[in-house]
């Protein structure tokens, strides 16, 4: 049974039933079985059809941002993440058939060759729950324009998400085969994996959950795409504007209650800035109203689970026992459960937990540093690399420091956004592969080569 502990009050918020082993292998047996015709209509079709369901979940918004609330904790005054939906699964649209053309190689008399780009067949998409629409959309637009059957295994914290997306698809016409919403325990998940079952498995979520899909699949070659854990850092040159880069950052640190892939987690200041960034900063966060996120006023709402909230509570207590110094009081409305204080914290080192292991929460750790390549050891010094923000006047600087950086994205004067022109991916236990771009419709096809030779 799939159950969703609402982080507003601790309540059921939903119950699903997971399916039986033998349930399962009768969804994969009909999706592999729908995925040959869906394959086999006009790429033009699956791209009208996608973008009319991407349009059908627009159209549901007043009721998905309540839901959301109820699910895991973002309070309705941001609006949903249809934005950010629409954006990347139009960008898909646009660019699918330029990305899924045809390499030619030689068309004479005598040969022709090409390498066609096909499908892998069933995608399997095991999204999260940090942002549960944005996340899946990524690879389940590209996945069914590409010409893929897909099942989406969504989160416990947002059950409903997956139910609204197939709802949303069905009635724009894509087959309920070919798009499936399945509620799957952990073990079934695993063995359809080690079964074969699916020829692509996307996974977003933590490194241990990673590391159990590797395992899954060890031996089957499937192949696997990997977003996993993030301790992005935030880097402010002594050229920066510092009222933007404090604006920018700390929203990157605290939005969504610090619960987002590429949040910032720890930020690395010029020592000539650091006092007016911190007291910038400080002055921000201590403007947050941590309550209800059903209640329009709300900016701040409890994070998804109390074990994700204690976790955080366990880094930020034991890095100020170890003399990091905390800049926030305990806000009125943290009942030491899922509603929980923001927090920055400075006098921090590499040797304290809150700087090294993923917080996934709101706080955020500052440090002074002396130069440029003070400030690129401190963020290589790290087990993760999905993103990095370098703030500076200079493109050519923060070029210089982007390609020195061990991650898969560098902003300069941005951060905690997702291009969809650019490849999403990361290295070191951020995982591999890669999402959107023309690289995440090579990642969920294969090149065929044709070579034809003419009597």
């Amino acid at each position: 049974m799939i159950r969703c502990i609402s982080p507003i009050d601790g309540s059921v918020f939903a119950e699903r039933p997971t399916l039986s082993a033998a349930e399962a292998q009768a969804a994969v047996a009909r999706a592999r079985s729908a995925q040959t015709v869906w394959a086999a209509r006009p790429l033009d079709e699956r791209i009208a059809l996608v973008q009319a369901g991407v349009a059908n979940v627009g159209a549901m918004n007043d009721e998905i941002v309540p839901a959301l609330a109820c699910q895991m904790g973002r309070p309705i005054r941001y609006g949903g993440e249809f934005g950010g939906f629409n954006e990347r699964a139009t960008y898909m649209a646009d660019i699918a058939k330029d990305a899924l053309a045809d390499i030619e190689i030689e068309d004479s008399a005598t040969f022709r060759r090409v390498i066609k780009r096909v499908p892998h067949g069933l995608v399997l998409v095991v999204a999260p729950w940090n942002y549960p629409y944005m996340t899946a959309i990524n690879t389940v637009a590209p996945a069914l324009i590409a010409g893929n059957a897909v099942m989406l295994k969504h989160a416990s914290q947002t059950p409903l998400v997956g139910e609204h997306m197939a709802t949303a698809f069905h009635a724009a016409g894509i087959p309920e085969d070919v798009f499936q919403n399945v509620f799957l325990d952990h073990q079934t998940t695993s063995d359809l994996i080690a079964a074969k079952s699916f020829g692509f498995v996307n996974f977003t979520g933590s490194v241990g959950g990673g590391q159990a899909m590797e395992r899954a699949a060890a031996g089957t070659f499937t192949g696997i795409g990997l977003e996993l854990g993030g301790k992005d850092p935030g880097y402010v040159c002594d050229d920066a504007d510092i009222d933007a880069a404090v604006d920018t950052l700390i929203d990157g640190a605290m939005f969504n209650s610090g619960q987002c892939c590429c949040g910032i987690e720890r930020i690395y200041v010029a020592e000539q800035h650091f006092d007016a960034f911190v007291a910038k900063a400080v002055e921000i966060v201590s403007g947050y109203k941590l309550g209800n996120p059903l209640d329009e006023e709300t900016t701040l709402g409890p994070m998804a689970h109390k074990r994700f909230a204690d976790t955080v509570r366990a880094q930020t207590a034991e890095a100020i026992e170890q003399g990091a110094t905390p800049h926030i009081p305990t806000f009125a409305e943290d009942d030491g459960g899922a509603y929980l204080s923001p927090q920055i914290l400075t006098n921090v080192t590499h040797d304290m937990r809150v700087m090294r292991e993923e917080s996934f929460g709101p706080v955020v750790g500052i440090m002074p540093v002396k130069d440029d390549a003070h400030a690129i050891a401190l963020m290589n010094d790290s087990d993760f690399g999905l993103t990095a923000s370098v703030w500076t006047q200079d493109v050519s600087r923060a070029e210089a420091i982007a390609d020195q950086i061990e991650t898969g994205t560098v902003f300069m004067n941005r951060a905690d956004y997702l291009d969809p022109g650019l490849c999403w991916t990361g290295c070191k236990d951020t995982g591999r592969g890669g999402g959107l771009s023309l690289i995440g419709y090579h990642n969920l096809t294969r090149p065929k080569s044709y070579h034809l030779k003419k009597a």
